[in-house]
């Protein structure tokens, strides 16, 4: 069983559990203001297992399920054995940095909460693009596959305008650092990768519009 269907079976079962449970709803949240005051540090973790409704929960786990096995291949082909390892912890990990970009932002603002894994699966989608930067990833208003680093940019701006408007509910900030995470946390690992999706990048474009 490879992590990543770990990882998704272990978030939809909290997150379903937790549909009913306020409490642990409650409990588990990635709240700023309380991880401040009371050093629950451990709610930028699991936040993470927690969704506001099924459609919330699917949206991710599709995206996890789509990228996360060819990111996870990524790190089993460089680390052995101990990619899966090293593969868990980068998500981890994700979780962890996409939380404290909010929690700095919303650390002293007491009505302040979120949930949800969107900022590892934007790191694991941006990993990925960074491992195939002309990956086809397709959005619901657009009909046909676009390559993933005109995604990604349009990502990017688009999660960075909407933190800044606010109001809507949504933890963009976290799927904004999470994505950044995603890209740069290989490249830590592994830097000729970089040269890599430049090389990637300048052959689609030589194919799409002629040498």
């Amino acid at each position: 069983m490879t992590m990543t269907i770990i990882i998704i079976a272990l978030t939809s079962l909290v997150s379903i559990i937790a549909f009913n449970n306020g409490d642990l709803m409650y409990k588990l949240r990635h709240w700023p203001y309380q991880e401040a005051r009371r050093g629950e540090y451990y709610r930028w973790i699991t936040g993470g297992l927690l969704h506001g409704d099924p459609m919330h929960l699917i949206f991710n786990m599709f995206t996890l399920y789509a990228f996360g096995r060819y990111v996870e291949d990524w790190f089993s082909g460089v680390f052995g054995m101990a990619g899966q390892i090293v593969y868990l912890l980068f998500y981890i990990l994700a979780l962890a940095a996409s939380s404290s970009a909010t929690f700095y932002k919303y650390r002293n603002s007491a009505g302040f909460a979120s949930i949800g894994a969107s900022g590892a699966t934007a790191a694991v989608l941006f990993a990925a693009i960074l491992l195939d930067p002309t990956i086809g990833i397709m959005m619901f208003f657009i009909p046909i596959a676009i390559p993933g680093f005109i995604f990604g940019i349009l990502y990017l701006w688009y999660s960075n305008y909407a933190a800044n408007k606010g109001g809507d509910n949504i933890d963009h900030m976290a799927h904004f650092f999470g994505a950044v995470f995603g890209f740069f946390f290989p490249l830590l690992l592994q830097p000729s990768l970089i040269f890599d999706f430049f090389l990637q990048m300048t052959g689609w474009f030589r194919y799409t519009f002629g040498s």
